[in-house]
């Protein structure tokens, strides 16, 4: 476990997680225009035509702070940053429909180029190149599904000790790779669990991941216990202010204080190991913001928080060393620290030090999760992990403060007329109904009004 100097250095993160916007299955045209000779009583006002999924996640609103962080990490111009994010977000969509249409078949899918222009999916079913082809994105032909590896992983997860830390699906690859920090420790994990040799690559590394210790989001919070930490994202549960961010960082009870030490608020939950996930709930004195701290203390907006697919930019904002970008490699990852094991992280090539744990990832202008550890630092590069903030929201029932829109009604309130309801956390694979028409969720978010089932094609398909 990290700690800077000689306290646990958490940094707090705000998570902006500014995700792109995702893919729509069409382009809307000009809606029908009445004819002259309709009478008054008939003509109808066309209804709104449907958001792309860059239109409703913002990607074309990212703020000059993640530009500049892209444009720097990146080497992107300012066009080229801009297009990438609606590139990244429309990616996002199709692969979740292909997903569900291709079932376990289905072997992964990622982004490729300067600008995410090349989405590539993978399927272990050679009759499904022509439907995939379909959508625009390269069809890829391998020999094991996302499924049969991830299930292998499970077991490798059950298992695994120190010396082999990580683990996680290269879906490029189309292989389970298992990092060790001592030599044969792979080979003796995937040995001692029955997992197929064949299924695995064994790779060795010099560093072993650790948590990174030190209300608006990238803003350093105190335990009371001694270390810091940073404030991952502002929510609400109910009338509660608060803010999300790592579960290593506290357990339930543990009071902190703000970025001027003055007193802030106490742990309501907190799990680590398992997951990195906590929340801290507020005092009067302290209000929730749509905001992360960019750079010079600039406020970053956040919108909501869709996960971005494998290949999409990322960047992370930490109290230690401030705005870096860099790009999504897996999801889903394990990691076994010191004190046990974490899953369903998600693996990034942003670098981070101590002190920056439980800070903020975003993705255009979608939250993507908060800062668990990593290896490396800033100045030569390294790894860093992040728990994601959909399942964190729904583990505790909060609401993400977000820019632009009413949150609407509490997480399980329904909408007249259907079960959708503003504020809930809808995983792929959902089902709800709204307007007397039943939809299935494509893509994890949570809920907000704007983004009703028909109006954001991108996260919903109708049945």
């Amino acid at each position: 476990m990290l700690r800077r100097h000689a306290r646990a250095a958490c940094t707090v993160l705000a998570a902006a997680g500014m995700a792109l916007a995702g893919l729509q299955s069409g382009s809307a045209g000009a809606a029908p225009q009445p004819s002259d000779l309709t009478p008054p009583s008939t003509v109808r006002t066309a209804a709104p035509a449907p958001k792309t999924a860059a239109e409703a996640l913002g990607a074309d609103a990212a703020q000059p702070e993640v530009l500049r962080a892209m444009q720097r990490d990146l080497g992107l111009t300012r066009t080229q940053a801009l297009t990438r994010l609606a590139n990244e977000a429309e990616a996002g969509a199709t692969a979740a429909r292909l997903r569900q249409g291709l079932g376990a078949a289905f072997a992964g899918a990622w982004v490729d180029g300067t600008e995410a222009g090349t989405l590539t999916v993978a399927t272990t079913r050679p009759a499904d190149a022509a439907a995939i082809r379909a959508t625009g994105a390269k069809a890829r032909l391998v020999t094991h599904g996302l499924t049969a590896l991830e299930r292998a992983k499970e077991a490798l997860d059950r298992a695994a000790t120190a010396e082999a830390p990580v683990r996680y699906v290269d879906v490029r690859a189309n292989v389970l790779v298992v990092e060790e920090t001592k030599a044969g420790a792979g080979a003796r994990l995937v040995a001692a669990t029955g997992v197929p040799r064949d299924l695995v690559r064994v790779v060795s590394t010099s560093e072993a991941p650790r948590p990174l210790y030190d209300i608006r989001g990238g803003d350093a919070y105190y335990m009371g216990g001694g270390g810091r930490c940073s404030v991952g994202f502002a929510v609400t549960r109910g009338t509660t202010q608060g803010f999300a961010t790592a579960g290593h960082c506290g357990r339930a009870g543990t009071t902190t204080s703000g970025f001027n030490q003055v007193s802030q608020g106490s742990f309501q939950g907190s799990i680590f190991p398992g997951n990195d996930m906590a929340w801290v709930a507020a005092n009067s004195s302290w209000t929730s913001t749509p905001y992360v701290k960019g750079a010079g203390g600039a406020n970053v907006q956040v919108t909501g928080s869709v996960l971005q697919p494998v290949g999409a930019s990322i960047c992370r904002s930490g109290s230690t060393t401030g705005w870096h970008c860099g790009t999504v490699q897996q999801h889903n990852t394990s990691v076994t620290y010191p004190e046990g094991t974490i899953s369903g992280v998600t693996r990034t090539t942003v670098c981070a030090e101590p002190g920056d744990s439980g800070g903020s990832y975003i993705s255009g202008s979608q939250a993507q999760g908060v800062t668990s550890g990593g290896s490396g630092n800033c100045s030569s590069g390294g790894t860093t992990f992040f728990q994601p903030l959909n399942p964190l929201l729904q583990n505790y029932g909060l609401t993400l403060r977000t820019t632009g829109s009413d949150p609407g009604p509490g997480p399980g309130d329904p909408e007249p007329g259907g079960t959708w309801a503003a504020g809930k956390v809808y995983t792929a694979g959902d089902v709800v109904t709204y307007g007397g028409a039943s939809y299935r969720c494509i893509q994890g978010h949570q809920a907000q009004t704007g983004w009703e089932p028909p109006n954001v094609p991108a996260l919903w398909g109708r049945m």
